[in-house]
């Protein structure tokens, strides 16, 4: 069944709301600051791997690391179009929206717990790569694992930061259903390297989140999301990064 991987996704990301809703009860406030901070160091690891295996190779029997042309031009540049379109506002609103219909105007924390793990389970190599199988062959493999490591994240976002983390499952419905649905008009593109620049620049966002996570808001991580799309873009310029 073509479209199942983004149902199991999204169902994922519910369950995980859930049970951190119940399972958050059980911590005082600086306990799921703790939490919070802890997730992010987690998060950080995590992009931090996918970081350095894009940039990281051997040559001549020693370790190089590349691609910093890319990242640095794609981050930029992508900010750039992020901020004049304003991305991150756009997320906020929605959320805003999103809260005082589900009822939860008096939470305060419900907008940042949205947009934060909306782009933690959102960006990635594997959301794009899982969606496109999913919809041209019908293999939803890549999504099923997905949803096992989203599900415990978002258990994770929503005992610490609150109920919105939950409602993330919203947009992973609505990018990866779209994804699957355009799979065999996005297949031609996503070509082997368009996937490892993707991956390397996605990784980069990631760690943007853990960093808001431990430190606070620091960054809009959402006005960069367009540097993804350039590092797409990039895989096919007659120009070796």
């Amino acid at each position: 069944m073509i479209g199942l991987g983004t149902l199991i996704n999204t169902g994922a990301i519910a369950a995980g709301g859930l049970a951190g809703h119940f399972f958050g009860k059980i911590f005082k406030e600086d306990q799921q600051e703790a939490i919070t901070k802890a997730n992010g160091v987690a998060v950080l690891f995590i992009a931090i791997a996918g970081a350095m295996e894009g940039m990281l190779k051997i040559e001549d029997g020693a370790l190089v690391s590349g691609k910093a042309m890319l990242i640095t031009i794609c981050i930029a540049l992508g900010t750039i179009i992020g901020e004049l379109i304003g991305i991150e506002n756009g997320f906020e609103r929605f959320g805003e929206w999103l809260k005082i219909k589900t009822g939860n105007a008096r939470d305060a924390g419900f907008v940042d717990a949205f947009v934060t793990a909306s782009l933690t389970v959102s960006i990635g190599a594997m959301a794009i790569v899982g969606s496109i199988e999913d919809g041209v062959l019908g293999d939803y493999s890549v999504l099923a694992v997905k949803s096992v490591l989203d599900f415990i994240i978002i258990i994770m976002m929503t005992a610490s930061m609150g109920k919105g983390a939950g409602f993330s499952a919203i947009p992973v419905f609505v990018f990866e259903g779209a994804i699957t649905l355009l799979s065999r008009l996005i297949a031609p593109v996503m070509t082997e390297l368009a996937i490892s620049y993707l991956s390397l620049v996605g990784s980069i966002l990631i760690f943007c989140v853990g960093v808001n996570l431990v430190w606070g808001k620091k960054l809009r991580v959402a006005n960069m999301l367009p540097a993804v799309l350039l590092a797409v873009i990039a895989a096919y310029l007659p120009i070796e990064f």
